[in-house]
C-alpha cells in the first residue's frame, strides 16, 4: 500500500539496530514506497538526529517529528533544532509539537507539567514568529522571549504541526497549526476526530497525520496479551484517558482502570477486552492491518505513521515492513 491519491504512508524511526547502520534500511523504505518517516521523542533517541542521518542518506523521504515535547526545549533551542533540520531538507520537514504528558515532562525531565494546551499554543505561536527570521521580543503565557533571532533561515518554512488529544487541542490545531497528529484511536474514532479539526480550520486545508500500531501477525492471542502491557500503561495516563473517555470508549475501560488504582495490575490487564486490543492496536494478516490501515484514510487521515509493536516475538521487522507496503 504506497502512497497514492494524496495519501502518505510514512514509517516510524528509528530503525532497528545502531543509528549509524540505517542507511540501507531508510532506502529501501523508499524503494518499498514508504513516503514519510517519522521519530518520537521519549526514553530513546531524541526526535531529530534520525531525521538528520535521513535527511542526507535519503532524500525520497519526507520527515516529521511525532512528536517533540513542547517543555523539553527551551523556545531558542526548539527555535534552533526546528530551523536546522528544515534547512537540511528544505520543503521535506514537518515540525510536530505536543504536549507530551506528565511521565516524560514531570518525571523524567523534572519540568512541571502546567497549562499544557498553553504551552503549545506559546510554542506555535512562538515557533511561527521566530521562523520569519525577525527578532521575537514577547510575554506569552508561559514563557518570555527577549531579543531572540534566529541565525538560521530555511528555503522553506517547516509546517506547524500539533499533537492532539481532546476538543481545546484539535482546535488549536485547526485553527493556528498546519495540521493535526493524533494516535492511540480505532479508524471509526478519526471521525469524531477530525470533524473538531476541520471545525476550527474554517476550510482551510489541514494535514491529518495519525500513529497507527500495527503488528501484521496472526497469532491473535499472544499479540492481544501483549497488546494489554501498552495499552494499560497509556491508559492509565490522565491525558490518555480522558481522552479514551470522551471518544466514548470510557464503559470499556472503567473495569481496568478501577483495578489499577486499587493497585492490582494483573486484574487490570486482565480488564482489557479483546474488542479494546482489536480497536487500538492493528492485527492479523498482512492483509487485513492494509485493510484497516485504509479504513483510518477513508475516515480523514492524510498521513500514516506506522508505529510496528514487536507484540509477537517471531515478528520479523523487515518481513513486516516489506508485507505492510503491499
Amino acid at each position: 500500500m504506497a502512497a497514492t491519491d494524496g495519501r502518505r504512508l510514512g514509517m516510524t524511526v528509528p530503525l532497528p539496530g545502531h543509528l549509524h547502520q540505517h542507511r540501507e534500511g531508510l532506502q529501501e523504505l523508499a524503494d518499498l514506497g514508504y513516503s514519510d518517516v517519522w521519530s518520537a521523542e521519549s526514553d530513546g533517541a531524541d526526535g531529530f538526529t534520525p531525521l538528520a542521518l535521513a535527511a542526507a542518506w535519503e532524500p525520497r523521504l519526507r520527515l516529521g517529528t511525532a512528536i517533540i515535547p513542547a517543555y523539553t526545549r527551551a523556545p531558542a533551542c526548539m527555535a534552533q533544532s526546528v530551523a536546522s533540520l528544515a534547512d537540511a531538507a528544505p520543503g521535506r520537514f514537518a515540525i510536530g509539537i505536543g504536549s507530551s504528558s506528565n511521565v516524560i515532562v514531570e518525571r523524567w525531565n523534572g519540568i512541571p507539567f502546567e497549562h499544557p494546551y498553553r504551552r503549545v499554543r506559546d510554542t506555535v505561536r512562538f515557533l511561527r514568529a521566530a521562523l520569519t527570521g525577525e527578532k521575537v521580543s514577547h510575554t506569552y503565557d508561559t514563557f518570555t522571549v527577549d531579543g531572540f533571532r534566529l541565525g538560521v533561515r530555511p528555503e522553506v518554512t517547516p509546517p506547524i504541526l500539533v499533537a492532539a488529544l481532546r476538543e481545546q487541542m484539535l482546535r488549536l490545531a485547526g485553527r493556528e497549526a498546519d495540521g493535526v497528529i493524533i494516535n492511540w484511536l480505532s479508524p471509526e474514532d478519526v471521525r469524531q476526530v477530525v470533524d473538531v479539526v476541520h471545525g476550527a480550520a474554517k476550510g482551510e486545508e489541514r494535514e491529518v497525520v495519525a500513529r497507527i500500531f500495527v503488528c501484521p501477525s496472526e497469532n491473535a492471542s499472544v499479540v492481544r496479551d501483549a497488546a494489554r502491557f501498552a495499552i494499560a500503561a497509556y491508559m492509565n495516563v490522565p491525558v490518555y484517558a480522558s481522552f479514551q473517555e470522551w471518544l466514548g470508549r470510557g464503559p470499556a475501560l472503567e473495569a481496568m482502570w478501577s483495578a489499577w488504582r486499587s493497585g492490582d495490575r494483573k486484574a487490570a490487564l486482565a480488564a482489557i477486552s479483546d474488542d479494546v486490543v482489536d480497536a487500538l492496536v492493528i492485527h492479523g494478516s498482512p492483509e487485513h492491518c492494509r485493510r484497516r490501515i485504509a479504513d483510518y484514510f477513508d475516515n480523514g487521515v492524510t498521513t500514516a505513521a506506522l508505529a510496528l509493536l514487536p507484540l509477537d516475538k517471531e515478528l520479523d521487522h523487515w518481513g513486516a515492513i516489506r508485507s505492510l507496503a503491499g
